[in-house]
């Protein structure tokens, strides 16, 4: 089966290197995938930061906006956080984004390592299931500017200090006041990102499909304060009232410390970041693999 894909980028791991054994074999893995793509039919584009990290050479390097100006697919090799904070970059550009897990747990880089030929190969072909998710635009307000701003596929969380108590947070939610929350911190998460640290603080699953985000409290004070669902067309605002070394984090991939005042306001980006899947792949299929639902049942 030909590739209906013209030219499709390669990406590795962030901030991977070439150094040691793991160096050199994440080079070979780059490489064979790089190989196989060819053998399909695919121009392979590395790149830029990806082939000066890992020693790639005899192929055409782009930077990410040429990428996503120019290439028909990108093939991201590495875990959840390389396709984090690459998602967020190509968002603009509708790029699809297809993911091999070389990482952990593999959310959202969902094709094995060990078969990707077999897996790839179909979807190459046009033979795919097509995933649409959304991204929230976050901004760090101060005084009436704006101080920080990113974009996250994950999360937002305001949180304590390290060696600080808690900090407390007022929220609104369109203009309206919610609640003056005391707790280790808040989260906001997407659909994406509720299986990340949201579930972990106890927030709910949300099917991808759902335009929702879920208001995770971290250890709060008032144990009566649980997650609630809101509408992803909501402007979701933070004010840090009082609390020590506060900071704000967007996918744990960037920071922003915190003083007294200080507005974290969040809304629905106009971007959407595009991943193809194996055909038949559903949500579910996620979840049963990778929370190990229903391990030994017949």
């Amino acid at each position: 089966m030909k590739s209906q894909f013209r030219q499709v980028a390669l990406i590795g791991k962030f901030q991977a290197v070439s150094t040691g054994a793991a160096g050199a074999s994440s080079r070979l893995i780059l490489e064979r995938i790089a190989h196989f793509l060819m053998d399909q039919g695919c121009e392979v584009v590395v790149e830029a930061d990806t082939a000066s990290n890992m020693g790639l050479k005899n192929y055409t390097t782009m930077d990410v906006a040429a990428i996503g100006n120019s290439c028909d697919a990108c093939v991201v090799v590495g875990g959840d956080g390389t396709m984090l904070g690459i998602g967020r970059k190509m968002a603009q550009y509708g790029v699809p984004l297809i993911g091999i897990n070389q990482g952990r747990l593999g959310f959202i880089t969902d094709i094995p390592l060990d078969n990707f030929e077999a897996t790839l190969q179909p979807m190459l072909a046009g033979i795919y299931e097509e995933d649409h998710r959304s991204l929230m635009q976050a901004q760090v307000m101060r005084g009436g500017n704006c101080v920080f701003t990113a974009l996250a596929m994950n999360e937002v969380v305001v949180n304590r200090g390290a060696t600080a108590g808690m900090v407390e947070l007022r929220v609104e939610v369109d203009g309206h006041f919610v609640a003056n929350q005391r707790a280790d911190g808040l989260i906001i998460a997407t659909p994406t990102g509720c299986t990340a640290y949201a579930l972990s603080a106890g927030g709910p699953l949300i099917h991808p499909s759902i335009p929702g985000w879920v208001l995770v409290p971290i250890a709060p004070h008032t144990l009566s304060n649980r997650p609630i669902v809101l509408p992803n067309v909501s402007e979701v605002v933070l004010e840090l009232v009082s609390g020590r070394d506060a900071s704000a984090n967007f996918d744990m991939q960037s920071l922003a410390s915190l003083i007294h005042g200080d507005r974290i306001v969040v809304t629905r980006s106009q971007y959407q970041v595009r991943f193809l899947h194996p055909k038949g792949w559903t949500y579910f299929d996620t979840l049963r693999q990778k929370l190990h639902w229903n391990e030994g049942a017949a």
